[in-house]
């Protein structure tokens, strides 16, 4: 009988120790969950648009269309506008200096037509924002466009874990 219960109960207790040291849900005055910092390192900071254009490429992919291309323009007009969003600290398409997409993106000498802008200020992953993106039909929209040809996509992550992303499409 002792036997048996050792040989039952052994695997349960190598299982508890496991479980023990599970991820702690730390949780705000409100009783929600506090968000979980994502933070980039430079190790990370250079596979994110890799991982990023090829989700956006399976995702079109999977709707027939063309991949998309990353344009170094488009990428200096999605920095400089996710660095501005948190100076303003507020997530919307238009830059502390009034400009707009469309400005931002002529003012780093890119020859070809805007289509679209998605941003977010998340504490997320670049494919957790991603799939944000995916579920609200405007910003699927740009992400799905068939006339688009080229993106950028920064980001920028202040020193608390904020992360401010943008994407720039561009035909």
């Amino acid at each position: 009988m002792n036997r048996r219960a050792f040989v039952l109960l052994g695997p349960a207790i190598l299982l508890a120790g496991c479980v023990s040291g599970a991820e702690q849900i730390e949780l705000g005055p409100d009783g929600k969950p506090l968000p979980r910092v994502y933070r980039i390192t430079p190790a990370v900071a250079q596979q994110i648009p890799f991982r990023f254009l090829d989700s956006v490429n399976t995702l079109r992919s999977a709707k027939g269309i063309g991949p998309l291309t990353f344009s170094s323009q488009l990428n200096a007009a999605a920095e400089t506008h996710s660095r501005d969003m948190s100076v303003q600290n507020r997530p919307w398409h238009f830059g502390s200096d009034g400009s707009s997409p469309l400005t931002r993106v002529q003012r780093v000498g890119y020859t070809g037509r805007l289509l679209g802008e998605n941003i977010s200020e998340t504490y997320q992953t670049e494919l957790e924002t991603l799939s944000v993106w995916m579920a609200a039909p405007d910003q699927r929209s740009v992400i799905l466009d068939p006339a688009a040809r080229e993106v950028g996509f920064a980001w920028y992550q202040e020193e608390g874990g904020k992360i401010w992303w943008t994407m720039v499409t561009g035909g």
